[in-house]
């Protein structure tokens, strides 16, 4: 475009008042060159190598071709790409803010300043130039789109639990003509082929299961078949187990086929979460987060317990000792770890797993080399950890080791505020137990006196009355008077004697 009448660029806070009509702007700028592209490729190729300072191919034949012919300095938008221009072309160009106001009026009379181009099609033009530099400058890709890790990981979850459902369904229901076949074979597809391929139990014996079972196996089938418990079962009740094992084997296909992909698109949106905590690991992060980039958001505590929200505001409200692991508990790192160590492993494989999903989220590279050096750091620790325990001591090491614990013993006397109370102290009551003890031994005791109180009457049937008497008496108090008393009632001193 060529300014005709420069000096209305002198006032540039009244040059919009020169753009309000395309009349008006016809008399300050005219139409020098104008070239279209040839389709949107092209046009953001330009419009990219403009954004960043470059001059591309197209532009740099235009221009050569206006040196020749220009006199004056060319006016532009940018300062860096003007340097540029200058350097390669040797041309003069001058950037300020008249330039700007000039370059704003002029877009704003784009259709009458450029003949031959129709209104709608420069907005159809625009729109979807605007739309593929968005594209460019978010780096958006079809293979970087996790909201398909989140649908797949959600509905790999659904088949294994529809898969469980069926499988237990189809064992008790076929259990009822061959139990034996349930606890013979363990695998659950491996159980499924064989009924669709066999159906009745009398085909057990004809059938060629070798494909699907070792010899032994399938030896051991075949006669468990034949001496079977299980009851007879019509053809039709056969015909509809056998579409709900067709049924297993279709989805256990689907789930291996999805799970595939699942891996697949892991690695090609984080890869380095993938190497660091697994790909279903690493999936349920991001559905649980709900993105990608809400995930990077997180600190490496809140990823250390994304999945155990439940347990930690319980914890909460109890005051009791948090959760020390959510999801990340299922990581390979985590589960070969002693229970011991479990809670700081965790911890250092949520801080180097933020850093990869932060660095997989806004990182421009798409290998996984840091997640393999920060997996490779956190093994070498792991290992460290695990051998601290068994590791040999010797030297001064060994004693430390046996030395015990110190502990301090206070020899520091209390006074003992018991004595100062001056109330009567009562005896606690005695238990049922104790009463019964202490009747036992009163009782053996009451025994011996009265042999002896036999002995001592006999003494004093002999006439030694006084030294008789005083015994008796120190007898009775010391073996609990009442007892005696009552093996030795009033009067029985002269039987006694009598027997004696």
């Amino acid at each position: 475009t060529l300014v005709l009448n420069e000096k209305k660029l002198q006032e540039v806070d009244s040059l919009w008042k020169e753009f309000e009509t395309p009349e008006k702007a016809n008399k300050v700028v005219k139409l020098k060159h104008f070239e279209k592209f040839q389709d949107t490729a092209e046009a953001l190729a330009a419009f990219t190598a403009l954004m960043e300072g470059k001059i591309n191919k197209q532009l740099k034949k235009v221009l050569k071709k206006i040196v020749k012919e220009a006199h004056e300095p060319l006016a532009v938008a940018d300062a860096k790409l003007g340097g540029v221009i200058k350097e390669k072309l040797n041309l003069s160009c001058i950037h300020s803010p008249v330039v700007n106001e000039l370059m704003r009026g002029i877009r704003s009379q784009m259709d009458g300043l450029i003949p031959g181009v129709e209104p709608r099609e420069m907005a159809a033009m625009c729109l979807g130039l605007a739309h593929s530099l968005s594209r460019y400058r978010l780096k958006f890709s079809a293979d970087k789109v996790d909201t398909m890790i989140v649908q797949a990981i959600s509905l790999l979850d659904d088949l294994d639990k529809e898969l469980n459902n069926y499988i237990m369904r189809c064992r008790e229901w076929y259990g009822w003509h061959f139990p034996e076949l349930g606890k013979i074979i363990s695998d659950n597809l491996t159980y499924c082929k064989c009924l669709q391929k066999v159906g009745d139990r009398k085909n057990y014996a004809s059938a060629k299961l070798s494909e699907l079972l070792p010899e032994e196996v399938e030896a051991e089938v075949k006669a468990a078949a034949e001496i079977s418990m299980g009851t007879e079962v019509s053809e039709e009740d056969i015909c509809n187990i056998l579409h709900l094992c067709t049924q297993v084997i279709e989805i256990s296909e689907y789930r291996t086929q999805l799970y595939e992909y699942l891996q697949n698109r892991m690695m090609a949106i984080a890869p380095n979460v993938t190497v660091m905590v697994g790909e279903l690991v690493g999936a349920r992060l991001i559905a649980h987060a709900g993105s990608l980039l809400n995930l990077a958001k997180h600190a490496a505590s809140t990823v250390q317990i994304l999945g155990a929200e439940k347990a930690l505001f319980r914890a909460l409200k109890s005051r009791r000792d948090t959760p020390k692991y959510g999801l990340i508990y299922h990581a390979s790192l985590v589960g070969q770890t002693s229970p011991k160590h479990k809670g700081k492993i965790s911890r250092m494989l949520a801080a180097k797993t933020v850093l990869a999903i932060r660095y997989d989220a806004f990182g421009e590279d798409s290998s996984s080399a840091m997640g393999v050096e920060n997996r490779a750091k956190l093994e070498a620790r792991l290992r460290t950890l695990e051998d601290r325990g068994i590791r040999k001591i010797s030297g001064t090491g060994k004693a430390l080791a046996k030395a015990e614990k110190y502990e301090h013993k206070s020899e520091v006397k209390t006074y003992d505020p018991s004595g100062d109370s001056t109330l009567p102290t009562f005896s606690k009551k005695r238990r049922i137990e104790q009463v019964d003890k202490e009747d036992e031994v009163i009782e053996k005791k009451a025994k011996k006196a009265k042999v002896k109180i036999k002995a001592l009457l006999v003494c004093e049937h002999l006439g030694k009355p006084t030294v008789s008497q005083a015994f008796v008496k120190w007898m009775t108090r010391k073996t609990q008077g009442d007892k005696i008393q009552q093996l030795l009632p009033s009067g029985s001193l002269q039987s006694e004697l009598q027997t004696s």
